[in-house]
């Protein structure tokens, strides 16, 4: 009901003060920012001479060409236009993190006890229909791990997502941090912002689970920053494949400094003190919850939580005997020199798509918050900038038979069995092409390295016929383990060239 309550305020307040204008524009804005970026005049427009809504931004690769080549959703988006709600990007914003979803998909429910004996949880999505309730350690179903935004709601893009993920045959898996969505808090550490060490622990479990599927992973909002620290500080020891990242926010300590436009931070802010409310007596034993639960900005509530050490009236961690949830720190620059999500970004070892919107009014100006220069340097890097878009909205009215092509394409499909919905996400069916065509491109890089040695074997002594006449088992081929990680990283070279 509070939901309810807080978007029908907010609307009450776009509708009422700001001018419509602004969002219910009919024409495409002249893009400074995409001229800018170097892009040719054929590659912004189709075969009827219009002008794209999306452009690619990447630094020029073999695996960058392969996908401007295979990945025909990256070019076919037609955002919602004209005097439409959906046209509005803060209005498709509200709908997206407020509205209710009725969602075929049930959730199965993994407490994770971690080394510190915190809780975290995985949610693992499974269709209403199906009678078992638990998949298979056997099973070889590609398994895509999801971490929401970091105030931990479930949105209606998560759940979309998860929905579009069962219908082509993936094990969608949603990462809950302590004390978000109903996980109960067992100790008095918090996560902070872009600390990887309970993802890594659940990333651990996951593979134990499903050793034999591949991993990939999907972060929407500010929950990006916790999936590109772990990718980060893991390299090529994240055990994944690929990964996307949904509307997400890159220079997050700006992003808390700057702030919202108040209707949105006052909304975002509310909703983290009702999350904190239920545990205001424990959290007393650490921080200071009169100056937690007084701040009006989400900077505020930030350095409350994890920047207070020291403060009169707090009490020290060796007093309570449990794990202190302040910062040792106690500055809010050395937070974010630990937590800031692209501290690390040079070490990440695997192909990261982020898909982001130009009008997107959480994360702001796509030219001062988007690092372009980042896209274009490293190549495992890429960018797919839209015109429109919102925050994870994206949404777009599906055309016939597109769900039908795509599901054929992709890893592991499995018939569509009515679980899409009426309106989809073009950024859903963007990401799910994405990791099939980077999984298509390793698996050729891997056959033709193959060939390539197989060659170097004929090669040798007599033209090739000692090797013909060498037992069978010197040819054996070394069966492909998707978890290998000495198997999915051998492509680095190559793809980076």
């Amino acid at each position: 009901m509070l939901e309810w309550l807080v978007a029908l305020c907010v609307v009450i307040l776009v509708v009422l003060i700001w001018p419509g204008s602004k969002y219910f524009g009919t024409e495409s804005k002249s893009d400074a920012l995409l001229r800018g970026l170097g892009i040719s005049q054929q590659a912004t427009k189709d075969c009827d001479g219009r002008a794209r809504a999306v452009a690619l931004v990447c630094k020029p690769s073999a695996l960058a060409n392969y996908l401007l080549k295979h990945c025909r959703t990256f070019s076919n988006y037609s955002p919602c236009v004209g005097c439409t709600w959906r046209a509005s990007a803060f209005l498709q914003s509200v709908y997206e993190a407020c509205w209710p979803y009725d969602s075929p998909v049930q959730f199965v429910r993994d407490n994770l006890q971690l080394s510190d004996e915190g809780l975290v949880s995985l949610d693992w999505a499974v269709p209403s229909y199906q009678r078992r309730r638990r998949t298979s350690s056997h099973s070889t179903s590609p398994v895509l791990l999801i971490i929401p935004n970091s105030f931990g709601k479930f949105t209606r893009n998560v759940l979309k997502l998860c929905e579009t993920a069962l219908s082509h045959g993936y094990l969608p898996a949603v990462f809950n941090r302590r004390s978000h969505n109903s996980t109960p808090l067992t100790t008095l550490k918090l996560q902070q912002f872009g600390d990887p060490a309970d993802l890594r622990e659940a990333v651990r479990y996951i593979r134990h689970r499903q050793p034999a599927g591949r991993l990939y992973a999907v972060s929407e909002s500010t929950g990006s920053g916790l999936l590109l620290s772990y990718l980060g500080e893991c390299g090529s020891s994240s055990y994944m494949t690929a990964a996307v990242c949904l509307s997400p926010v890159f220079r997050c300590q700006s992003w808390f400094e700057n702030g919202l436009c108040w209707p949105l931070q006052w909304a975002l802010v509310l909703y983290q003190k009702i999350c904190l409310s239920r545990y205001k007596t424990v959290l007393g034993e650490s921080i200071q919850t009169d100056t937690l639960f007084a701040s009006c900005s989400l900077r505020g509530l930030e350095e409350a939580l994890f920047c207070q050490s020291g403060q009169e009236g707090a009490a020290p961690a060796a007093q309570t005997g449990t794990s202190s949830i302040c910062n040792t720190s106690g500055t809010w620059d050395a937070y974010w020199e630990r937590n800031e999500p692209l501290r690390d970004v040079d070490e990440v070892a695997i192909p990261v798509l982020s898909v982001c919107a130009q009008d997107d009014p959480v994360r702001g100006d796509a030219q001062s918050t988007v690092p372009l220069e980042l896209f274009e340097t490293n190549p495992h890097f890429f960018l797919l900038l839209t015109d429109r878009g919102s925050h994870c909205g994206f949404s777009t009215q599906p055309k016939e038979n597109a769900a039908g092509a795509f599901g054929a394409a992709s890893p592991a499909a499995a018939p569509n069995s009515g679980m899409e919905s009426r309106w989809t996400n073009w950024s859903h069916r963007a990401l799910l092409e994405f990791f099939r065509a980077t999984t298509d491109f390793f698996a050729a890089e891997e056959r033709a390295k193959q060939l390539a040695a197989r060659r170097r074997g004929l090669g040798g002594g007599a033209g090739g016929r000692a090797f013909r006449h060498r037992s069978v088992s010197t040819c054996k081929r070394v069966p492909a383990c998707s978890h290998n990680i000495h198997a999915i990283y051998n492509w680095q070279r190559s793809y980076t060239r």
